[in-house]
């Protein structure tokens, strides 16, 4: 456990320190420091957050994990409200706090894991149930989606319906429930898609990107060729061409982009075995944890950052179409990262308050760490 807390931490703090440093050359081209500036702002506060979250005892979470999850749900409203809420390219997802901005959605996403987490853990022998296992958990996911999705923000609420389906499956909830309404919901999502423009747009740019290179394809056309031209080992830093108005949001969703071409090929195939190696750990984490809540807690965290990351790369090499999620620990976003370094926090917590001499005689967790659904 000590091993997969060290490997956490260790490739967390590389591509904190990466992130830094390409931010800083993104910069360049821009604004002076001030993305690099902003951005250790909020590093700094997302490491006390870290520190807190992993000082603390992750069980005494279940207290508050429905009041975090209903300031959630205030917070998500408000932001909806003119006047409080900031709007941004036609989307309501921000606060104004006048010297940087912050968007709700991001902590929700951990809110709602906490919550989700102690339910399971909770109705751990009803889970396999349609009530208890599907629709009272399905409603309070469906609530705080519903809202990240009012705000427009259609990337977070598809990864927020991710990692809660992973999170009701590992808690015992039954295939044959999970699998249809999974469609059901993401066939409803596409036809939301659709039926907006800007959204259905970058669909059609995804499917005929050399139809639209010059319009709404043209950021990811670019990144691909900044990933072209870095070949091994990058241009060098600072060298980059393509930041220079070609990608516009080369400093948030497309800064990989910019890590190829200046750092090369070598350099992103490090940031996935960075990944890899962060969300084996948080894997092993969960199944050593003490309890199912333990478990699940690291489950939704490591999953939200595995499939954040996942998206991220996809997005950028044009495997999958723009989501708009920044790459974690890496891309300029204060909310985001506050909300990362806050839940690796709450892995580390998992990770030391785990019983390891209960679990030295055997390779598996207790059976009160595995839902009696899946044992069945």
């Amino acid at each position: 456990m000590r091993f997969a807390s060290t490997l956490l931490m260790v490739c967390v703090a590389v591509l904190l320190a990466l992130g830094m440093v390409v931010l800083y050359s993104a910069s360049m081209s821009q604004r002076g420091a001030h993305f690099l500036v902003m951005q250790l702002a909020w590093c700094a506060l997302g490491l006390v957050a870290c520190v807190v979250t992993a000082s603390l005892d992750y069980r005494r979470l279940r207290q508050v994990s429905f009041f975090l999850y209903g300031l959630a749900v205030i917070m998500l409203l408000l932001v909806l409200v003119p006047g409080i809420g900031m709007k941004i390219n036609g989307a309501r997802r921000w606060f104004d706090l006048k010297i940087m901005n912050f968007q709700p959605s991001e902590m929700a996403k951990l809110a709602l894991i906490i919550m989700l987490a102690h339910y399971g853990e909770r109705y751990r022998r009803q889970m396999g149930g349609f009530l208890k296992g599907l629709v009272i958990p399905g409603a309070g996911i469906g609530l705080v989606l519903g809202l990240i999705l009012a705000g427009k923000d259609y990337g977070t609420t598809m990864l927020g319906g991710a990692v809660c389906l992973g999170m009701l499956l590992i808690a015992g909830v039954r295939w044959h429930y999970l699998v249809p309404t999974g469609l059901v919901v993401f066939a409803l999502l596409c036809v939301a898609i659709w039926h907006n423009p800007v959204r259905r747009a970058r669909v059609l740019a995804w499917v005929d990107p050399v139809e639209h290179s010059a319009s709404i394809a043209y950021q990811g056309e670019q990144a691909k060729i900044a990933l072209g031209v870095g070949g091994w080992f990058g241009r060098g830093l600072g060298n980059g061409r393509q930041k220079e108005g070609f990608v516009p949001e080369h400093h948030t969703d497309f800064i990989l982009s910019i890590i190829g071409e200046e750092l090369g090929l070598v350099a992103t195939l490090g940031i996935l075995l960075a990944f890899v190696l962060l969300v084996s750990a948080g894997m092993f984490i969960a199944w050593r944890a003490e309890d199912t809540f333990g478990l699940l807690i690291a489950v939704g965290i490591t999953l939200l950052i595995g499939l954040q990351a996942f998206i991220n790369i996809g997005v950028v090499t044009s495997v999958l179409p723009n989501k708009g999620l920044p790459l974690p620990f890496i891309s300029y976003g204060g909310s985001n990262l506050l909300a990362m370094l806050s839940g690796v926090g709450l892995l580390i917590s998992v990770a030391r308050n785990s019983n390891e001499s209960a679990l030295v005689t055997t390779d598996a967790p207790s059976a009160d760490a595995i839902p009696s659904a899946i044992l069945s």
